[in-house]
């Protein structure tokens, strides 16, 4: 029997003796790409369970069924932090969705803005990007990534207690600290890269629950200030 160096989400219960039957994509990449063989381990998690160590039982070219043998690693939820980003160009969108998963977030929400570059998003795909980066950076929790929405109807459905940092580019000369004692659920709100119209900003900054903030005196593309505004976040208010 190998060690485990593949680690596999699966939409399956995890626990001690469980069989966990494979799909045909699985059922291929196991034995066709990674050669994998009777016996062999894999590393399983499905987003609740935590880690297992599972042995493969049974292969076939369309089938196949591991076996739970003991967990590696217990569920690690992410903070209870939201990221709300406008789309951009496909590979870009891609970057967004795999970095926020890497660096731990619990919501992921495209927003269709006057500005956002694409008006249509593949849910299905930025989903699986979302479940290949945890399967890469060792999580055990994969985040929610949910279809478009319009930022108007969003902000006027948003929840009272949830507060939203937005990433101003204008802000470029202003400082805002957070309270690192602040208990309450987060977003992060990052605009598309022809940033937010008059009237859209205006409502930003009318909504009570929204907090404007700067990134530093460069103007960021949008897949680097989702990047620096989580890290930011993440060492005053998450769990680094």
């Amino acid at each position: 029997m190998s060690d485990a160096k593949i680690r596999l989400y699966v939409e399956h219960p995890l626990a001690q003796g469980q069989a966990v039957p494979l799909n045909a994509n699985q059922t291929h990449y196991l034995f066709s790409v990674m050669r994998l063989t009777q016996d062999d381990s894999v590393l399983l998690f499905n987003g609740y369970d935590g880690e297992w160590r599972a042995t493969v039982k049974q292969s076939s070219k369309r089938s196949g069924i591991l076996i739970c043998a003991e967990q590696t690693r217990p569920l690690q939820l992410p903070p209870d932090l939201w990221l709300l980003f406008a789309p951009i160009k496909r590979i870009r969108t891609n970057f967004i969705i795999e970095k926020a998963t890497e660096l731990g977030v619990s919501h992921i929400i495209p927003v269709q803005t006057r500005y956002t570059n694409s008006d249509r998003v593949r849910q299905d795909r930025l989903q699986a990007h979302a479940v290949e980066a945890s399967e890469q950076c060792g999580g055990t929790y994969v985040p929610k990534v949910s279809d478009l929405q319009q930022l108007d109807q969003l902000l006027a459905t948003w929840q009272a207690n949830r507060r939203i940092l937005w990433c101003d580019e204008t802000l470029t000369n202003t400082r805002t600290r957070l309270d690192t004692k602040d208990q309450t659920p987060w977003a992060i709100l990052i605009g598309p890269e022809g940033g937010f119209s008059a009237d859209e900003a205006k409502r930003l900054r009318a909504t009570p629950q929204i907090t404007p903030i700067s990134l530093g005196p460069r103007i960021l593309r949008a897949d680097t200030a989702a990047v620096a505004a989580l890290t930011l976040w993440q060492s005053t208010l998450g769990d680094w």
